[in-house]
């Protein structure tokens, strides 16, 4: 072209340009170097490189094509130039932007084209403004399908999926015949309102009119089946498909793991043929949000030693949670030095992952240090950090930490003020309690919700404020809930009030009578005060009843593995020398004069020592004596506890930190226990 003198011409040039920057072997890089060589490009040449910006990575760049168009062109930009301008505005949410486009479109005479207004309605959805997107295509005389399908899929995407379905539904009385890309809109807002039935409606309408049925459209039919729950239809299309992408196989990967269907969940994933970072996160995600912490790090032990893909912030946040569900420190400590070694950048998603790791492993320090050294701390990282303190039972420094955050021009949300509530809960910290919750609607716009009054209730009840609680729930204006009357529950245990524990019992049972844990306190408040008759026949009522009482679970990880106890577990390898070590232990406390306190019991035991061996054969003990067997004296003894550690557990753990000089950290359902010296953290009060 150069030797012949065609990159002087301006459509020879232009046809260069349309070759470098939209074909599918183009490159950007080339083409910007060819056109910063014509000497006067024209305005199709100038509407194709800014198309092709506005596609790219960095639609910025459209922008500062557009005003060296503006400063260098002879020609004003045309009604193909808005649309890709509009577009690169919808791509980076820029609506202040978009907003100067659209007025420009206007002064040029150009607001009442298609294109533009097409775009625009794209435009406004893509930046949440749904009023205005609806005002644009109310206002465009003559309606295409693209006009038709830009709304349905704002609505859709706005979390309007009913005035979505009435679009498309009023699309069929102006007679405008669907296509595909609507088909995908429609099946979207079906996916959110999860309505089945309308769902298998729009899946016979698109097979009744011969609509082209593409890979996104199966996707999009897919994803809807699985999201409302049939998986008989969603595994009916997918065997069907022709052809499937990633996203097809997660979404039946990720559907299967939603509804439990773990074994299934794991067959799909074995059986994809290309396994991506997004496929090992939907796998990896999916055990760890259903409460299966264990196969979650499974999983990520196997991504590790595989060669299909690295893992990203996803996979990483994941694996920390499930880290933090089982007290797994060494892989948490793992995965913080494989950030650091890596360079990864520690958003405030990684960052709040750590704290809430650290903080949920036992070390509140390393946890302070995390949140001190983040660059960027949102509501998020102070709400975890505040919860971190909480649970250790520094209740103090939470509500400093809250004062700081208020410093730093951070907003409280609902979550930091559950954290803080939670703070003063453990601490008995009742009247700071009071003043935050009395302030959070008048002073920070927060209003109140269950888990707020939750914890309110808690915090009376444990000081004893009984009364004053069961006053809190009369003037709740909402209806309470189960999370309320359990909280009163917990302080009439405490207590020892039979008569108003049974009253908190039965509401609690109304709203779940499958709660177990109902049961259960009320069998604590009865066996304590040696009410065996009422124990037994609480116990008949839950047998009767189907309810079976959820088995202590106590977990300690040694050398990077997490070992798991259940009660009077001995299918451990170590089993006898852990029964060895309790016996052991039990001589030693016998000889300093302990006795063991027998009210905990939740059965009726008549030999006195078989309700001792009963109390040895708890969870936490055994876990605690396999802590003391295989780990250096150096290094302290961090147990996991699925329920509440009962009353005789604590008093051992005080103990056997002062016997054996060894610091104990014990987390149950609710908070830290620190041992050491023959002390608790929480200096005897939960």
């Amino acid at each position: 072209m150069l030797r012949l003198g065609l990159f002087f011409d301006p459509f020879s040039a232009s046809k260069l340009i349309t070759a470098s920057a939209l074909s599918p072997f183009s490159s950007l890089d080339y083409a910007r170097q060819v056109f910063d060589q014509i000497p006067q490009p024209n305005l199709y040449t100038w509407n194709i490189l800014i198309r092709a910006y506005a596609s790219s990575s960095d639609p910025t760049q459209s922008f500062v094509l557009f005003l060296q168009l503006l400063h260098q062109c002879e020609l004003f930009p045309d009604k193909f130039t808005f649309p890709f301008m509009i577009k690169a505005a919808s791509e980076l949410k820029a609506f202040l932007v978009g907003r100067v486009f659209h007025g420009m479109a206007i002064k040029a005479s150009l607001g009442s084209d298609i294109f533009i207004q097409n775009s625009l309605v794209h435009f406004y959805g893509s930046c949440g403004d749904l009023d205005l997107a609806y005002g644009v295509f109310v206002k465009t005389p003559q309606k295409d399908v693209v006009s038709w399908n830009s709304m349905i899929k704002a609505f859709a995407q706005g979390g309007l999926p009913e005035e979505s379905l009435e679009l498309f539904r009023g699309m069929e009385k102006e007679n405008v015949k669907p296509n595909d890309v609507t088909m995908v809109g429609v099946l979207s807002a079906c996916t959110k309102k999860l309505d089945l039935e309308f769902g298998r409606w729009v899946c016979s309408y698109i097979e009744r009119n011969e609509i082209s049925v593409n890979l996104t459209l199966s996707n999009a039919m897919l994803d809807m089946y699985m999201k409302c729950g049939s998986v008989e239809d969603a595994k009916r299309l997918f065997d069907k498909m022709q052809e499937k992408d990633i996203f097809s196989w997660t979404t039946m990967l990720d559907g299967y793991a939603k509804l439990g269907e773990y074994d299934e969940a794991r067959r799909v994933f074995d059986a994809m043929p290309c396994k991506d970072i997004a496929a090992w996160n939907a796998l990896i995600s999916a055990y760890e949000q259903s409460g299966k912490p264990k196969e979650a790090l499974v999983a990520f032990r196997e991504l590790q030693l595989s060669k299909d893909a690295k893992p990203d912030e996803v996979t990483l946040v994941c694996a920390l949670s499930a880290s933090a569900q089982l007290g797994a420190m060494d892989l948490g400590r793992w995965i913080d030095v494989y950030i650091k070694k890596h360079g990864i950048k520690l958003n405030c998603h990684l960052t709040t992952s750590l704290i809430d790791m650290y903080a949920k492993c036992g070390d509140l320090e390393k946890a302070l240090g995390v949140f001190y050294s983040a660059e960027r701390k949102d509501v998020f990282v102070w709400s975890a950090m505040i919860a971190g303190l909480a649970m250790h039972g520094r209740g103090r420094a939470a509500i400093d930490l809250f004062s700081k955050m208020l410093e730093a021009k951070v907003k409280p949300n609902a979550v930091t003020f559950t954290n803080v509530l939670c703070a003063c809960s453990h601490t008995g910290l009742v009247n700071e309690g009071q003043t935050l919750f009395n302030q959070m609607e008048p002073v920070y716009g927060v209003v109140p919700g269950e888990k707020h009054y939750a914890c309110m209730v808690d915090i009376l009840g444990r000081s004893g404020l009984l009364q004053e609680a069961v006053e809190l729930i009369k003037k709740m204006p909402i209806a309470p809930t189960a999370s309320v009357w359990g909280a009163l529950l917990g302080a009439c245990r405490l207590h020892g009030n039979i008569e108003l524990a049974e009253q908190a019992c039965s509401y609690l049972l109304e709203l779940e009578p499958r709660n177990h844990g109902a049961y259960v306190l009320l069998s604590n408040i009865n066996a304590k005060t040696g009410k065996w008759d009422r124990v037994s026949g609480l116990r008949k009522l839950m047998r009767d009843s189907g309810l079976r009482k959820e088995p202590g679970c106590s977990s300690i990880e040694v050398n990077g593995i997490v070992h798991e106890f259940l009660v009077g577990d001995n299918s451990h390898k170590l089993s006898k020398e852990i029964y060895s070590k309790l016996e052991e232990i039990a001589a030693r406390l016998k000889s300093i004069g302990y006795v063991p306190n027998k009210s905990h019991l939740l059965q009726l035991v008549e030999e006195e020592d078989m309700k001792e061996q009963a109390l040895n054969l708890h969870s936490e003990k055994l876990a605690i004596a396999f802590g003391l067997i295989s780990m250096a004296s150096s290094h302290p003894i961090r147990v996991v506890k699925n329920l509440r550690v009962c009353g005789d557990c604590h008093s051992v753990a005080k103990l056997i930190s002062r016997l054996y000089d060894r610091e104990i950290l014990l987390r149950d359902r609710y908070r830290f226990h620190h041992f050491k010296g023959g002390n608790c953290s929480c200096m005897d009060y939960w």
